[in-house]
């Protein structure tokens, strides 16, 4: 081979191992969080830490008195119970959230899920969906802030002007993707939800969805100490991560310290909050959104039939608190909803099933005889 074949081949070899490489290009701030020396530094991407502007009210909160909104218009039992005046203001809100006006006058605007000669008519799949989405979130306001403490969410965190959120998922598999030999095993492909790393690409079925644990740290420094242990489930473990880390623009030691990822002692306030975001999630998928898979149409379904599901890039969006950490809801206190059943609490013992009780300040420390996880 000649000298100037070598350089170019060595040239076209670093480009794709840059491309791949899963390091993203551009400034980056660092920032010490633990004591010199220990490896405690969040490194964030200048470029994605600015938050994207948010929608002013509609008009000025109206007074929470008057006709409710139930008395006034049929079909109304979500929201039956607050003001007309402040119905109207949330729907108002709604159309810039969800469907902007600008567009096909049949689909934005209150007409994306009302039909305009019959307003209370359930025959548009959207009105049926929004119902369910508001009360998506008057659970998670109410219910989950251990995670989202007072912060709380709105239809705009997922939504940013998007009928369908810009970041979803849906199940996927190991199918063919052009390789002449061989199964990838659901693998070896550089995606965004894995951070473009070549770990499994779904690793939000069963931590997102079902009520798979992380455990896949053991205690014991031989093999045999963690049993149902894998390679490949600590390589999935490992996908949830990365898509964790790449979702708020942090890397591992947000949230651990790297001398024992598993140590709750250790660790930064940040992990307990990410323990509730996780069940958070997963109780958001499995209660409200799968279950709308006979309501939903085909395009707003993965290619295994289930509907399009939240992660944590859905509202945070690459920053560590969604929009910049403000809250929304002074302005939409309707979105608030009802404490109806506590958060579980952090488990005492990893592998324990969570107790129900108050979301907790902090996770407590494991017991160091017992295999214990990431989260």
């Amino acid at each position: 081979m000649s000298g100037s074949s070598y350089i170019l081949r060595a040239v076209i070899i670093g480009g794709t191992a840059i491309t791949l490489a899963g390091c993203e290009l551009g400034p980056k701030k660092i920032e010490q969080t633990g004591f010199r020396g220990t490896g405690g530094a969040q490194i964030t991407a200048a470029n994605r830490l600015v938050a994207q502007p948010i929608p002013a009210p509609p008009f000025e909160l109206p007074a929470d008195g008057g006709p409710t909104a139930g008395e006034t218009y049929q079909n109304v039992p979500v929201l039956k119970n607050i003001s007309t005046e402040r119905f109207n203001y949330l729907m108002a809100a709604m159309n810039t959230w969800i469907a902007p006006t600008e567009g096909d006058p049949n689909k934005v605007g209150c007409n994306y899920c009302h039909n305009p000669e019959n307003m209370a008519s359930d025959e548009k799949y959207t009105k049926v969906v929004a119902r369910r989405m508001l009360q998506m979130t008057q659970n998670i306001n109410a219910n989950w802030s251990g995670h989202v403490q007072g912060t709380g969410v709105t239809c705009w965190t997922c939504h940013r002007g998007n009928a369908v959120p810009k970041f979803k998922w849906a199940t996927v598999d190991g199918a063919p993707t052009g390789r002449l030999m061989g199964n990838k095993s659901g693998q070896n492909t550089a995606v965004p939800a894995t951070a473009f790393a070549s770990l499994p690409y779904d690793a939000f079925t069963p931590y997102l969805l079902n009520a798979q644990n992380i455990r896949v740290q053991a205690a014991v420094p031989l093999p045999g100490g963690a049993p149902g242990v894998s390679i490949r489930n600590t390589e999935q473990t490992y996908s949830l991560m990365n898509h964790m880390s790449s979702a708020l623009n942090v890397n591992c030691t947000f949230c651990h310290n790297t001398d024992s990822f598993s140590s709750w002692s250790n660790s930064r306030p940040q992990r307990a909050v990410a323990w509730y975001g996780i069940r958070m999630v997963r109780d958001t998928n499995a209660a409200y959104i799968n279950p709308l898979a006979s309501v939903f149409p085909d395009n707003r379904k993965g290619p295994h039939g289930d509907p399009y599901k939240v992660n944590c890039s859905t509202c945070h969006q690459g920053l560590s608190k969604p929009l910049g950490g403000v809250s929304m809801l002074k302005d939409y206190p309707m979105l608030a909803g009802a404490v109806v059943a506590a958060a579980p609490a952090a488990p005492v013992v990893p592998g324990a099933e969570p107790q129900k009780a108050k979301p907790a300040a902090a996770a407590p420390e494991p017991a160091a005889s017992t295999p214990v996880g990431t989260k």
